[in-house]
This record gives structure tokens, sequence and C-alpha cells, in this order.
């Protein structure tokens, strides 16, 4: 089976043919870290999570960056506002950021690479710019001239003088109303680094292109972050990269993922409609936002509603409890026919889910075949009491990798606590009901077990408490 994925630059599916083979190198841009992540943050993460682990799946040995920008107009702002150092408040907003992805279950990405651990990095690309006439100096800092680069526009597909129309950033001094900023004079209160140029500080559209061309070198096979991203800042890597190297396409795959919509509108401040990762798992569990944001394709739009959020929590409910009734099974050595006819069905389920991922990764598809078969599994264990050890197993272990994919990974755990919980509840509640009915002789055997079993009673005057026994 073929991997294909939608190239925003060329606009259609292409065959994944990375450059090295079997080694695939992917950037993500990453968040500028002065407020805290919220849905939409969540939904491309996500969605970048999912394409790793399915890389990974498939054999690639991925190496994935993101990067953290950590210098910006918006953070310099809020700090001060706030009146704090802006690198400090950069750093307690990057901790939160991260703690937020490890709640999600993000836990692909190889490298987090900070754009002022490379300002050197970052001196000699926009020095190569000067020196090859693809830049230029002003009082107020340097820009790149978007009129020397003969390719902008490729990748939004729009022709240059609709481009320039684009005001990116206000400027007198500047030649061209589309040109963006590379490096920023100094200015009072702000942070800064010595350069051959003086003081100042990086724009935001450079320090991708020197992280990637740092670590990646002047090619790689994905590039990745959100559609709103593709003018200018995605545009802009380009013309940078490829006038620094020569080499073109600097990114052979652009992926991007789509917008996020609360209730039909677009998430806003303004609107009263904005959701922090931290808010909303108050309210859902990782596996249910995983769930919910790989309901739809990652490049459609997709709408946040508390009764979708709903529905993915009792599907999740429904899958999770089928393969624990299954994983309940007898296991006997005997093979029977039912035993192999039930290890045909979930490989023609695996195929199915592995073709609906290497079509672009298609997931909502794969859930719903992940789905088809759960009900094979339940059914299954509601007419069959035992299973072949060996078929048993294979199942469970092939299935569980399927859904480490989405991040539903090891639900096996939660699942026997919670049955567990609830089981030792039915006990209690017996127990009280024969301890009414004065057959205490019984009510003891049953405590007594318990003990035996590693579970203390407590007979109080709220109630029976219980509790593993330490």
């Amino acid at each position: 089976m073929v991997l294909r994925v939608y190239n925003t630059l060329s606009r259609r599916k292409e065959v994944f043919e990375p450059l090295a083979k079997y080694r695939v190198k992917m950037f993500v841009c990453g968040p500028t870290v002065y407020d805290y992540s919220h849905l939409g943050h969540a939904r491309t993460y996500i969605g970048y999570d999912i394409i790793a682990k399915y890389l990974r799946f498939k054999g690639y040995s991925l190496f994935y960056i993101m990067n953290i920008t950590d210098i910006d107009d918006k953070i310099i702002d809020r700090a001060r506002e706030e009146k704090r150092d802006p690198l400090d408040l950069a750093r307690e907003f990057e901790k939160y950021f991260h703690e937020d992805m490890r709640c999600l279950g993000i836990d692909s990405v190889n490298l987090y690479a900070r754009a002022s651990e490379h300002i050197d990095e970052l001196i000699k690309q926009i020095q190569i710019l000067l020196d090859k006439g693809f830049a230029y100096i002003t009082e107020n800092g340097i820009y790149y001239d978007v009129t020397k680069f003969e390719d902008y526009g490729k990748l939004s597909n729009q022709r240059s003088e609709e481009l320039i129309i684009h005001r990116i950033e206000l400027d007198p001094t500047k030649r061209n109303p589309g040109d963006f900023s590379l490096w920023k004079a100094y200015k009072p209160h702000e942070p800064y680094w010595e350069s051959p140029w003086g003081r100042g500080r990086p724009g935001w559209h450079i320090e991708d292109t020197a992280i990637t061309l740092t670590y990646f070198g002047n090619q790689y096979d994905i590039h990745g972050g959100a559609v709103e991203l593709i003018f200018p800042h995605h545009e802009a890597e380009i013309a940078q990269a490829e006038a620094t190297t020569g080499v073109k396409p600097f990114v052979k795959y652009w992926i991007h993922t789509g917008i996020l919509y609360i209730d039909g509108k677009k998430m806003s401040k303004s609107l009263g409609n904005f959701i922090t990762v931290r808010e909303a798992l108050r309210k859902y569990r990782k596996e249910e936002l995983r769930f919910f944001m790989a309901s739809t394709l990652y490049r459609s739009p997709i709408d946040f509603k508390e009764e979708k959020l709903e529905q993915s929590r009792r599907s999740l409910e429904t899958l999770k409890n089928s393969i624990f009734n299954f994983e309940s099974l007898d296991e006997v050595e005997d093979l029977r026919e039912e035993d192999e006819a039930l290890k045909k069905r979930f490989k023609d389920a695996e195929k199915k889910i592995i073709e609906a991922m290497d079509d672009d990764f298609n997931t909502p598809i794969a859930l719903s075949h992940i789905f088809e078969f759960s009900k094979e599994l339940n059914r299954f264990s509601n007419e069959r009491g035992k299973i072949n050890r060996d078929v048993k197993k294979e199942i469970l272990e092939g299935f569980r990798n399927l859904l480490s994919i989405f991040g539903i990974e090891e639900q096996k755990k939660k699942l026997e606590e919670d049955s567990l919980n609830k089981i030792i509840e039915e006990i209690i509640q017996i127990r009280q009901e024969l301890r009414a009915r004065r057959d205490y002789e019984l009510a003891d055997r049953i405590r007594a077990r318990l003990k035996d079993l590693g579970i203390i009673l407590e007979d109080t005057g709220k109630g029976v408490k219980w509790r593993f026994k330490s």
C-alpha cells in the first residue's frame, strides 16, 4: 500500500516519497508563547501528532522538529502590559505549552527549537541574503525584497501584484509594501542581540528557515502548520530558504491543517468563544478531544460543538467496552473455525484502516473501520465464552497498535480499574442487603474473602468505605 498526501504546493495528492527513502524530516510551526494554548493549537498539533505516529507505524524513521517563537511583537507587547521581561514571560508560557501538549498526549516531537537559541544561524542567513541582493538595510532594520524572488506567491497561488497589496508590515522605509522584515533595529526596553548591523532582534519568518537549514539542510520532506500561515509566513519561508541555498524545492510536501470554529464561528476573545486547552481538559479527557479532532480530516474545517464532544465520549466508551469484553474472554489452546474467522476479519479491517490512512491520513474513514471491527469484537464476545490464546493475543496487540496511532493508547488499565471499582461496589451492595436480611454469616464470608483479595471494608456511620490493602 502506497501513502499519498495532499501537497498544498501542487494542490493535489501525491505519492509520498521521502528524499532519503526511509528517513523523514518534518517541521511544524510552533506557538508564539505569550498566552495559554487554545483549541486551535490543539487541533493543529493533534493532527500532526497523528501524522507523525502513522509515519512511524509505517516504518519511517521520523525526525520531527517544532519551533518555539520566544521573540515576537506579541510577546513584547504582553510583557510591557505586565511590566515583565519578555524572555521571562516567554519561558513561563512555553512551560504551560509543554504541559498542555503532554496532557493532550502529544509526544511525537523530537526537538523543540527556540528562536532565541538560533540567533547566530539567523544572522548568517540574513547576511547571505544581503550578499545575494535579496535583502536591504534601512534605518529600521533589514527587509526581504519580494520583487527579487520570481517564485513569490507559488504556495498561496497568488500573482505577485496580488501579494504586493497585502501590507505585511507598515514601514515607510521599505522599498515595496509587501517586503517583510528579517531583522528589526533595536528599540528601548526591547530584547536585543548584537549583530553586524547593530543591536536588534530577528523578524518572525526568518527563525523557521534558520532552524530547518541548521538541522535538515537545504531540503526536507514535510512542512506543516495551520492553513492561516500559508501567506505570508510560509510564502516568506520559501523565498528566504530558496534564495539562500539556490535549491528548489525547499520543502517537498506542504501539509496544512484546517480552521477550527466554535459553534460555527471563528474562535475569538472578542466573541467570547475563546477556549484554552486547559479549559477543555477540565471537561473532557484527552482521548475524547483527540477522537473528536480525528473525526474530521486534518485539512478540513472543524466545528467544535458540545454535542459533538458528547458523541465522541459515548463512541469511545463503546469502543473501550468492546475491547474490555473481548479481553475478558477465557483462553483455550484449541484453534477453532470461529477463531480463525475472527482473525481474518481483523486482518481485513486492519487493511482497510491502513488504506484509509494511506489516503492522505484520512482519519474519519479509518475510525469508521475501527468501529466496524469493534462491533465484530463485541458480537464475538457476546456469542462466545472463549477464544484461542494466540488469536486473542494477536488481535489485541494489532488492534492496540492501530489505536495508538490516534493516541487511544492502553485503555486496558483504565478499563480494568473502572470495571473493578464497579464490581466492588456491587459486591458491597449485595453484602449490605445480606446484612439487612440478618444473614451475617454470608456477609462476613464476603468481607473475609475480599480481605484475602486485598480489599479492606470499613463499616462506618456514613456507610461502607473500602480501600486496597497497602
